[in-house]
């Protein structure tokens, strides 16, 4: 039976509404893009194949960011990307992930399709099958254009273990690659500032680093800094452990674009969102071994701090000699970012 040729131009409450408008919407426009053997649509619920010698880890997340494209991605790669890399920092492999779909009557069939084509390009590449999913119609002005919503599914090797209660006092911290570069581009792409710039999206799939760190002994702990940036990451370690998170400022890699932004506009690269990154902790014996394994993946790869003793802080060593407590972020500094 052929899929239903996909017309419509604009989205309708009627696309939500369970009969054929909405029939016509999922196996004309859904199911090519994200067409795969597990993927049942008249299904209400899809078997899963566990592999006996591993553990099953789950993660579910949402996505509302404006403006829906932005230079290196849309709402769909990164739906994808950030609901990989949750569990490629927990040492799993992603396989499966359902999604739900939250559309605004009078949307743009055309930004829909370019978005749920980057969706299915993404899971394609990230080796991951959308395997159920669910699609709800609501009206002007009761969200922005598209919601999303994802439960992601991989399997981890019994025994893998990354927490934060496994750092110690010593370990190395190691971000893999430039800071803030998600941040400033959604920043950019809104146009809020009268600033334009060719800045792009880190947004991609972290399992090539993370895979490359689990071959390294003494790995602790991985963490993608998201919404609060690196600075919220140093800060979740040293609440959990008690222990004083010491960073250096002349290793931290940031683009000179994002620099040029962030002191035009008053904000701390820290604390814009990355989502290609990892910040890692490892133990000081597996620091330069950890810092090589991610150079064959990420180049920009850098040791930026340790763990230190003391009260729970994160104290930033800066470019000029000194240093200056970073604080715990509280305001958000560029809400709807992911």
């Amino acid at each position: 039976m052929h899929a239903p040729q996909f017309r419509d131009t604009h989205i309708s409450l009627a696309h939500g509404n369970g009969g054929r408008l909405m029939r016509e919407l999922i196996e004309g426009l859904f199911v090519p893009a994200l067409a795969n053997p597990q993927l049942d649509t008249g299904a209400d619920a899809v078997s899963l194949p566990i592999p006996d010698d591993r553990d099953l880890l789950i993660t579910t997340d949402g996505f509302t960011v404006q403006p829906l494209e932005f230079p290196g991605g849309n709402i769909g790669s990164l739906a994808v990307h950030g609901t990989v890399n949750d569990l490629a920092v927990s040492g799993a492999v992603p396989r499966f992930m359902t999604l739900n779909v939250f559309l605004e009557e009078g949307l743009e069939i055309a930004l829909l399709r370019r978005v749920i084509d980057a969706l299915a390009a993404a899971a394609r590449a990230s080796g991951v099958a959308v395997v159920a999913g669910d699609t709800k119609v609501v009206g002007r002005g009761d969200c922005d254009g598209i919601y999303l919503a994802t439960t992601g599914v991989g399997f981890r090797p019994r025994g893998v273990r990354f927490a934060l209660d496994r750092v110690r006092a010593g370990d190395r911290i190691l971000v893999s690659g430039p800071i803030g570069d998600h941040g400033a581009a959604v920043m950019l792409a809104r146009e809020e500032f009268g600033l334009r710039g060719d800045l792009k999206s880190d947004a991609a799939s972290v399992l090539p680093q993370a895979q490359a760190l689990m071959t390294v002994p003494h790995l602790r702990f991985m963490r993608d800094p998201t919404r609060g940036g690196l600075a919220t990451v140093a800060h979740e370690i040293a609440r959990a452990t008690g222990l004083s998170v010491r960073l250096s400022e002349a290793q931290i890699p940031v683009h000179d674009s994002v620099q040029s932004v962030c002191e035009l506009l008053g904000f701390d690269p820290l604390y814009l969102a990355c989502e290609g990154r990892i910040v890692a902790v490892v133990g000081p014996e597996s620091a330069d071994a950890a810092l090589a394994a991610l150079h064959r993946v990420a180049p920009r790869a850098a040791l930026i701090g340790e763990i230190g003793e003391g009260s729970p802080q994160v104290i930033l060593a800066t470019a000029f000699g000194g240093q200056r407590s970073l604080d715990e972020l509280e305001d958000d500094p560029l809400p709807r970012i992911c």
